[in-house]
């Protein structure tokens, strides 16, 4: 379960759009207090054409950027906060550039973005943001301190119902982003962007439906936002089912695991590629389950081992308890069977459906000895 899935989800999901355009740290720490900046951009590459595919965020992404994303209207502590994080990024570069002896190139500096579904004229007021000028091209619901500062502000209720603005309106609350889910749902199927931000959007729904204590009844934002998302994942294993029809259904379900796998934690290593035929062998049901269970893992290129625990466990249980062979795994089983190595784990799992639970034992003691 994810304590704050929408957090969670706004971090996934800009670093999913920005990390072609350069290198982004989710949750990465600044000195003082030890305060994370939610998301760390730093460009490395100028795609033309994908950075105007991201509109208004593309935009964003031509400098160095803290982005500050916010569930709930940001507040004038929320905005302290943000800014204390900006400038001890910037005394840090500032230091790490006197120690080698070099200028700090104003390049380097980074940009604060504050991204609130709303904001009021009082609180913008207060403190002095400003609308740009129109020829600077940022258009309504971005404001910005004076220079200096190198802050900005993003209303997303304030932004305009156009396609430029749809990645960001995606961050936004209640008809705002089920709006720009019903834009991105209908951008043509093969674009990998809005692949890989509905499989985004379907780990929120399962965090949001698997959270404990549930929804709260009188949470009807939530509740009408996995309600928005739930036809999309219906849509996708409809999808999934049909090209399963085309090409054979492991087929279609090695594709929903290998994405999801990818989205949520990077380049698969070889232990966990070996799962993948097992896995999308499994009957829909039980392989609907398994893609829940993955999604309210931890999210992170740190995660696989908890992967890897959860996909063994997974077909452990098939073969060897819901097949009526055991009531229950032996202990250490799953850790001796991960102890394999990358060479001898596949053929090992590939003789798993003839195995007795002895013979698995004596081939994972030859193996390991």
């Amino acid at each position: 379960m994810t304590k704050f899935p929408h957090d969670q989800f706004a971090k996934e999901y800009l670093q999913e759009l920005l990390s072609p355009l350069g290198e982004v740290e989710t949750s990465k720490d600044v000195t003082a207090e030890v305060r994370e900046i939610d998301v760390w951009f730093q460009p490395t590459s100028f795609e033309t054409e994908y950075v105007q595919s991201l509109g208004l965020l593309g935009k964003m992404a031509a400098t160095v950027a803290v982005i500050e994303p916010f569930r709930n209207p940001v507040n004038t502590e929320g905005i302290f906060s943000c800014v204390v994080k900006l400038l001890n990024s910037r005394a840090k570069l500032g230091r790490q550039t006197n120690r080698e002896d070099q200028r700090l190139e104003e390049r380097l500096l980074p940009r604060l973005w504050i991204l609130t579904p709303t904001a009021s004229e009082l609180l913008l007021d207060s403190f002095g943001f400003r609308d740009p000028e129109v020829s600077e091209g940022w258009g309504k619901g971005v404001y910005f301190l004076t220079e200096v500062w190198r802050v900005g502000l993003i209303a997303i209720h304030q932004l305009p119902r156009v396609p430029e603005t749809m990645w960001l309106r995606m961050l936004g609350r209640g008809r705002v982003q089920e709006q720009a889910i019903a834009e991105l749902s209908a951008l043509p199927v093969d674009n990998p962007l809005r692949t890989n931000a509905l499989e985004l959007l379907y780990i929120l729904q399962a965090n949001l439906q698997a959270n404990t204590p549930p929804i709260p009844a009188g949470d009807d934002e939530d509740q009408e936002l996995v309600m928005a998302i739930a036809p999309l994942f219906q849509q996708h294993l409809e999808a999934a089912q049909q090209k399963g029809r085309e090409q054979g259904q492991e087929e279609g379900q090695r594709m929903i695991l290998e994405s999801l796998l990818q989205v949520r934690f990077g380049e698969s290593d070889p232990l966990t590629l070996a799962f993948i035929p097992l896995i999308s062998a499994l009957p829909v049901a039980e392989f609907t389950v398994l893609l829940v269970q993955l999604s309210n893992l931890p999210a992170g290129q740190n995660e696989h081992q908890e992967v890897q625990n959860l996909l063994a466990q997974t077909v452990l249980q098939k073969f060897f308890i819901k097949s009526g062979k055991l009531e229950q795994l032996p202990v250490n089983l799953i850790s001796n069977l991960l102890a394999l190595s990358p060479d001898n784990l596949p053929s090992l799992l590939a003789d798993l459906p003839q195995l007795s639970i002895e013979e698995l034992t004596a081939r994972l003691a030859q193996s390991l000895t």
